[in-house]
């Protein structure tokens, strides 16, 4: 299936875009958690090239976009609402589907109980809910301001095989795909991730960005949420809040992961094949 990559200028930010599947096709974009980028994706988008259009971008401050000029304004949802509003119209999308892996399902949630309401026509929501537990954040910011460094790819691989382990079961394929796309050089000639380490400024804000009951409660789209068993971002308890008010997301969770399920098996691809057809 053809793979095409594109520099889009949205929101006077170069942003780098992966796309899978005929541009005829019902478009879906992808979008990817906190710290990661549009390719971890790649996997879903083979599965469902045949029949959709996969857009995946990767957000300002991630793998080949540009950095934010001003951390605190850019890296929010605010900002990469706009991202996202403006990607829609360069491509000429008036409605898509959306599917968002944690940070992404967040922005899902702020576009599709605000500024794309109406045109985004089903969501998905993998493993985050409209709030994030307390000790979650801590631990985020205990960690993304500070990307290790590595002397090889194999350090690094062997690294992503450790902190993504509650991803479940990963393919040796996926995990040297991961860790070729996720790395930059720095000037020493090391090895680190391919992130602005300032994404973290998202998490000190003087509001909770990741608040956002209100906006999913305004949600009208079909949704379906997916859940890690293990996973202590989206716990039981606001999984099931999700279930009965705003759009009462259809919940399914996969016993054998933690945070996030990375959309890479047949029964994660049965769940959202049958609900984005």
């Amino acid at each position: 299936m053809d793979e095409r990559h594109d520099l889009l200028t949205l929101a006077d930010r170069e942003i780098h875009v992966t796309e899978w599947g005929d541009r005829t096709n019902p478009p879906i974009i992808l979008w990817h958690g906190l710290s990661r980028l549009g390719y971890d994706f790649e996997p879903l988008a083979r599965r469902l090239g045949d029949d959709f259009w996969l857009i995946a971008p990767d957000a300002v401050g991630r793998g080949k976009s540009q950095w934010a000029e001003d951390p605190t304004s850019e890296y929010t949802m605010a900002f990469m609402g706009r991202l996202a509003c403006a990607l829609m119209d360069a491509l000429g999308v008036s409605t898509v589907r959306w599917v968002g892996t944690s940070m992404g399902g967040a922005l899902g949630i702020h576009l599709a109980g605000g500024p794309l309401k109406g045109r985004i026509d089903r969501l998905v929501i993998n493993d985050i809910g409209p709030e994030v537990p307390a000790q979650s954040i801590a631990d985020m910011l205990s960690y993304i301001p500070y990307p290790p460094v590595f002397d090889t790819m194999l350090e690094l691989e062997a690294y992503f095989r450790t902190l993504y382990a509650p991803f479940g079961p990963v393919s040796d394929r996926q995990w040297r795909t991961m860790t070729l796309t996720s790395a930059r050089r720095r000037e020493d000639g090391r090895l680190t991730l391919h992130y602005d380490p300032r994404i973290a400024e998202q998490f000190k804000l003087p509001h909770d960005d990741y608040a956002q009951w209100p906006a999913y409660d305004a949600i009208a789209a079909p949704t379906l949420l997916v859940r890690g068993g293990q996973s202590e971002l989206l716990t039981p308890e606001i999984a099931q809040q999700m279930t009965e008010r705003g759009p009462r997301a259809i919940l399914r969770t996969d016993p054998c992961c933690g945070h996030a399920p990375a959309l890479n098996n047949d029964l994660q691809w049965g769940w959202l094949v049958d609900f984005l057809a």
